[in-house]
């Protein structure tokens, strides 16, 4: 008999901000995959600073997710997400 699994956080299905939708698209989404989404969508525009890679350069679509600051480092912008991720 098969058990079924609890998604665990990663996998869990949630809605985006409006302000995350403007990146990622209005789909609910794990919060994986909101985060591939948002790393192609960085890569796409070249919002990684090139003196420093662990930095995130915010564009205007960025900026609301980011909690309006211009640029965070790629572990903070974890938590600016999860602020952007609901049930």
């Amino acid at each position: 008999m098969a058990e079924t699994k609890k998604p665990n956080g990663l996998q869990q299905i949630l809605k985006p901000s409006a302000a995350l939708s403007a990146v990622v698209g209005s789909a609910a989404l794990s919060r994986g995959d909101a985060v591939s989404k948002v790393w192609a969508y960085i890569r796409e525009h070249k919002l990684q600073n090139p003196a420093n890679k662990r930095e995130i350069l915010a564009d205007a679509k960025l900026k609301p997710v980011f909690d309006g600051k211009d640029k965070v480092t790629m572990f903070d912008m974890n938590k600016h997400l999860s602020k952007h991720l609901s049930k």
